[in-house]
């Protein structure tokens, strides 16, 4: 099984990305599984742009994009992506839109491929908060959860395709008052149990795996 997994270059004024960072250090060993990673720029359309063209150039069997979630608490699986931008802040190309659709011929929102409810459990039986989310905002995350299930739907009907947040890194909060953080080594073993579930499971087990709010 070849997955393509990739994170986000920084963005906010921060100097780091957790994302990208914690997926360069994987390490899986497991000769039938092939791990290929790629940096994405914070811009809503480019990150399509990039991606789609990863894609044609590796063709996985998955992909899963991942990005930094500031202010959460846990590993988010992201349960859908809804086909709108409403930008509270300009992404790396000082664009910001608003209430605009990310494709005007795409569905009204795109439900993930990969196995979260067996992903979110097997991170926590590995000692790492995890939970369901649904809702990936309307930041360049959602709009790249949103572009990786448009592509599949329109051009990669045989991939299977997701999206994870993460929290910020606890050097990322070292001035910033009551914000939650995890360390790289533990979103880096995240990351690893999802390529295992990923590749391991077939269907996914139903059980409450989401948060109240």
């Amino acid at each position: 099984m070849k997955i393509l997994i990739t994170g986000f270059d920084p963005f906010g004024g921060e100097n780091v990305n957790p994302s990208y960072e914690a997926i360069k250090k994987i390490s899986i060993n497991n000769p039938s599984i092939e791990v290929i990673t790629k940096e994405l720029p914070t811009v809503f359309k480019k990150s399509i742009e990039v991606l789609d063209e990863t894609i044609e150039s590796v063709k996985p069997d998955v992909v899963v994009c991942t990005g930094q979630a500031g202010g959460r608490f846990d590993i988010s699986l992201e349960r859908v992506g809804i086909n709108i931008i409403d930008a509270r802040i300009p992404d790396n190309d000082g664009d910001q839109p608003v209430d605009e659709n990310i494709f005007k011929d795409g569905q009204e929102a795109y439900f993930s491929t990969i196995p979260i409810k067996a992903i979110v459990k097997n991170m926590r039986e590995n000692g790492i908060p995890a939970s369901v989310s649904n809702t990936a905002g309307t930041f360049v995350c959602n709009c790249i959860f949103y572009g990786a299930m448009y592509l599949i739907d329109k051009k990669y009907p045989d991939i299977k395709g997701g999206f994870v947040h993460v929290p910020f890194l606890p050097e990322q909060v070292t001035e910033k008052v009551n914000i939650p953080s995890m360390s790289l080594e533990n979103i880096t073993r995240a990351f690893e149990v999802m390529i295992e579930t990923i590749a391991t499971t077939d269907k996914d087990i139903k059980e409450i795996g989401g948060t109240i709010s």
